[in-house]
């Protein structure tokens, strides 16, 4: 089975509901207002290719935080694999976030 473009579209939209749903547990921002999710991408066949990096190398999360990603993606309907790699390159910095993530934090 192959997905039209605009069922991409809709599945892109609902990764991004579930990823703003997921949060940093040392910072009460979401995952995708704190810019870890560098780029997200859906193929014809369902597999979500996720790329994203954590706060620093030494997150205590390292582990856990990657696999909730892939987890709650693959739950996505219309999803048929979910994989995620993370980078540190480019390093996360706080220039990476959202205008809403940092009047959250009071940076604004």
């Amino acid at each position: 089975m192959s997905l039209t473009n605009e069922q991409i579209h809709e599945l892109g939209e609902e990764m991004v509901r579930v990823l703003k749903s997921i949060y940093d547990p040392e910072i009460p921002v979401d995952i995708y207002e704190l810019g870890l999710i560098y780029d997200a991408h859906i193929s014809t066949e369902g597999e979500a290719k996720i790329l994203m990096t954590l706060t620093s190398p030494n997150c205590p999360v390292a582990e856990s935080l990657p696999a909730e990603v892939e987890e709650k993606i693959g739950e996505i309907e219309g999803i048929s694999k979910s994989s995620v790699q993370v980078t540190f390159e480019p390093p996360w910095s706080q220039e990476l976030m959202s205008e809403e993530a940092k009047f959250e934090l009071g940076m604004l």
